[in-house]
């Protein structure tokens, strides 16, 4: 992909308005913490490596913006900072993740003088944009290698560069694979209720020129069952130390499906996706949103007024349901507690 996630500019973080595309592209400024954890809350960005990079930028900013206080209280700022974007969306685990590593910067060189920590954060925050974009890049290497030529590969949200700092994770898969010179096709599903696959991954693909078809969400069976879809390749946003997953809302439904239908089921994460903290898929956190992403799009309403509505964004999928998890470390068939912690 041409166009960036997200981008430095002028001394200010800028991101394209997801919300916008494939319509219109536009890019948003940023200038502290606080605007940075709105952003990601209002899913201007969204993919949980992308949400990480960009938490990572917002304690950079804030320190940039706080950088002339005395040690004290700049330090106070920071401390508040962290609190702010750790609260702006519970699920993606790349959020605490890169807020850590920012922390154990600023921790580590605590009596530095403010400008200088400030200098140091930014450069963090760099390093992590740069190593995104290197760790999909080797991961799309090793996932090109399980794709044969000719494969149509289903997919479900978007897990591409627009979800990342570049390239993606489940379509860095695909990308590397076509660069490898085999022809893959695509199945998106549209995603529900926020439509990432009809609005992204579809618009992300064809602006690569890779051969896509995009189905609604209930589709997907039956495109399995009349033996049109040879493999599932998704992205995650949090991966439980036994190897549970969760993804975006649907992806349990496409699991169980391709499980029925002798599919095999990958899923591209980084290790920074990897929570081994977390013993099984039943702690993980699930975000419910706002029921007006269910009831219409934009300023077009279908459901009637007053109805009930549950929106939970993401779901789990049992690690048993998993062929593989493809890493920057490699691909490891049927994820387990054991063979996660080797990872590390």
């Amino acid at each position: 992909m041409t166009v960036e996630t997200l981008r430095w500019r002028n001394n200010q973080l800028e991101m394209i308005d997801q919300r916008c595309l494939p319509s219109v592209v536009q890019y948003l400024s940023y200038s502290d913490a606080q605007t940075v954890a709105d952003g990601i809350q209002k899913m201007v960005v969204r993919g949980a490596p992308a949400i990480g990079v960009a938490a990572a930028y917002g304690i950079a900013l804030e320190a940039q913006k706080y950088v002339l206080l005395n040690g004290a209280d700049f330090h106070k700022r920071m401390a508040q900072a962290f609190k702010v974007l750790a609260a702006s969306r519970p699920t993606a685990v790349n959020l605490f993740w890169a807020l850590n590593r920012m922390r154990d910067r600023l921790s580590d060189a605590a009596q530095m003088e403010t400008v200088s920590l400030a200098r140091l954060l930014l450069d963090e925050a760099h390093a992590i944009y740069h190593e995104d974009i290197e760790i999909n890049k080797t991961m799309g290497a090793f996932g090109a290698s399980i794709l044969e030529d000719g494969m149509c590969v289903l997919t479900h949200c978007n897990a591409g560069a627009l979800a990342t700092a570049g390239h993606g994770t489940a379509l860095g898969v695909i990308r590397s694979a076509v660069t490898a010179g085999k022809k893959i096709t695509v199945f998106a599903d549209e995603t529900r209720p926020f439509l990432q696959g009809a609005r992204l991954t579809a618009w992300e693909l064809s602006e690569d020129g890779i051969d896509t078809t995009l189905i609604t969400d209930n589709m997907s069976g039956h495109f399995m069952k009349s033996g049109a879809i040879d493999a599932v390749i998704v992205g995650t946003d949090r991966v439980a130390a036994n190897g549970d997953v969760a993804n975006k809302i649907g992806t349990y439904m496409v699991a169980v499906l391709a499980k029925e239908h002798d599919i095999p089921f990958y899923v591209a994460c980084p290790l920074s996706t990897i929570d081994l903290s977390i013993p099984s898929g039943d702690d993980i956190p699930i975000e419910e949103r706002s029921s007006n992403e269910v009831t219409g799009y934009g300023d077009v309403r279908w459901a009637p007024k007053n109805i009930q509505v549950r929106n939970p964004s993401f779901d789990v999928t049992p690690a048993r349901l998993v062929t593989a998890l493809i890493t920057e470390k490699g691909i490891v068939y049927s994820p387990s507690d054991n063979k996660l912690k080797a990872l590390y």
